[in-house]
């Protein structure tokens, strides 16, 4: 089976869009020969929030890499809002068709530790831009999934989107109404880990319990389920990302609005 993306090609598509999008481009690290990319994006003036989006943190799930892709060439990121891109995080698994790295590590069990070379260039990039982050998204894809669910994790208090964004991509995907996945309790699609426990004492970190614990007040996962066609899937992460955003900035316009 021939890898799902080929990265080298993806790559040069994605930093094309962003230039012509005014995104600034990096390259934070590599992995083997192929370079790891964030970009960025501030407005001229103070912005409204600051998001961050990654995906491709798994090989073998090409719908969040080109949702990412989909939006930047859209042109749909608010200019308002200070973004960081993060599209491909694991590219040689990418050009493998694998989840893990060739090294075979699961790179988003690997946050913690920091064993693989990936994470460790991802860790120092955001201690060196020391971004506190309103929200941070990450898209994924499970070949398990019946239907569309998400994680989200959050302070007391904090805007809570999941349910919103379920409702949105239910009619494009149907939802995973499993009471249990991967381990944890789930209702209707919405996942809620660690809510009751300290994060230190969970031993493998994924990408976003990192970010949470140091660089966000809320974190957002997708999962799309792989068995769908690729186009669907890639609009349900589009979908999800926007439903989000609109969700997280509709508060500011409300607390903006003067009579």
């Amino acid at each position: 089976m021939p890898p799902p993306l080929e990265p080298e090609t993806y790559l040069r598509h994605f930093v094309s869009a962003a230039d012509a999008a005014g995104f600034k481009v990096m390259e934070y690290g590599l992995a083997g020969n192929l370079p790891l990319l964030a970009a960025e994006r501030q407005p001229d003036a103070p912005p409204c929030m600051a998001i961050y989006l990654s995906a491709g943190i798994h090989g073998n799930e090409p719908a969040g890499p080109l949702a990412l892709l989909s939006l930047i060439s859209q042109g749909w990121y608010d200019p308002g809002i200070a973004w960081h891109v993060l599209p491909l995080l694991n590219p040689r698994g990418m050009a493998a068709g694998t989840r893990e790295s060739p090294d075979g590590l699961d790179l988003n069990r690997d946050f913690r530790e920091g064993l693989a070379a990936e994470t460790r260039a991802h860790r120092e990039w955001l201690a060196r831009m020391a971004w506190r982050y309103d929200a941070a998204l990450s898209l994924h894809e499970d070949w398990e999934a019946s239907g569309f669910y998400l994680y989200e994790m959050h302070e007391p208090k904090m805007p809570r989107p999941g349910v919103a964004i379920l409702q949105a991509v239910e009619p494009l995907t149907g939802l995973d109404h499993s009471t249990v996945i991967d381990g944890f309790p789930a209702q209707n699609g919405l996942l809620r880990p660690h809510a009751d426990v300290s994060l230190e004492t969970v031993a493998q970190w994924p990408e976003q319990l990192y970010l949470r614990a140091h660089h966000t007040t809320l974190s957002l996962t997708f999962e799309t389920p792989t068995a769908l066609p690729i186009e669907l899937r890639v609009r349900a992460q589009t979908v999800a990302i926007k439903t989000a955003v609109n969700q997280l900035l509709a508060p500011r316009m409300e607390n903006s609005y003067e009579i």
